[in-house]
């Protein structure tokens, strides 16, 4: 059907997208959110922030001087990572929004092969979202069409006026009951047909010696 590729191609990079961010925080990107709603429900005495162990707020830093004496001097002090700060929330919205975006890609993927799987669904589609014609006319005109004829009539059902499209589809529905009914092949006549075994005219006569 068209339009599953793209919808194909588009779930490969969400969920690429999902891989190569947790390859890059080490493999701790999968469990991010889970792991961020669970620590909000634990008690504070036992529980660890799941954002300051991949994004740490405070490090240890050393600081390299000159002495009085011209000699260097290293320094050690407790430095605040103000950037980290900011990058924990962006992740944290990363990864709900990719998740959301997954499951909806793939959610339409499913549907889009159920459609293509199913003609009884393509049926109650007509039936029910565009309310035209009859249910025989109906189930005939998905009999008759094909699953990219289908997808035509379901965009066009998208942008047109359901009074206009419903008379659309119940003269596509006429004419292609009137082409089938006008092609139906015919049983032959006798006259037509042709004879089985070939005629004794065409081989000579045996003569007697």
């Amino acid at each position: 059907m068209p339009g599953s590729v793209e919808t194909l191609w588009t779930l490969f990079i969400r969920v690429g997208n999902i891989y190569f961010i947790d390859l890059f925080l080490g493999g701790a990107f999968m469990t991010y959110g889970t792991d961020v709603v669970r620590f909000s429900n634990m008690d504070q005495e036992n529980r660890t922030d799941p954002m300051v162990a991949i994004f740490p707020r405070l490090t240890k830093c050393t600081f390299y001087k000159f002495g009085a004496s011209g000699t260097i001097q290293h320094h050690d002090s407790l430095c605040v990572m103000a950037m980290n700060i900011l990058n924990e929330k962006i992740y944290i919205f990363l990864w709900f929004w990719l998740i959301v975006l997954a499951v909806m890609t793939g959610m339409a993927l499913l549907y889009s092969i159920i459609i293509v799987v199913l003609p009884s669904i393509r049926e109650l589609i007509l039936k029910r979202r565009f309310r035209f014609g009859t249910p025989s006319g109906v189930s005939s005109l998905v009999d008759k069409t094909q699953v990219g004829d289908f997808l035509l009539l379901h965009l066009l059902g998208q942008n047109m006026n359901m009074m206009v499209f419903g008379e659309i589809l119940e003269e596509l529905s006429r004419r292609l009951n009137d082409y089938m009914h006008n092609n139906m092949p015919t049983a032959p006549s006798t006259l037509e047909m042709s004879p089985i075994y070939p005629s004794k005219d065409k081989f000579p006569k045996e003569t007697e010696a």
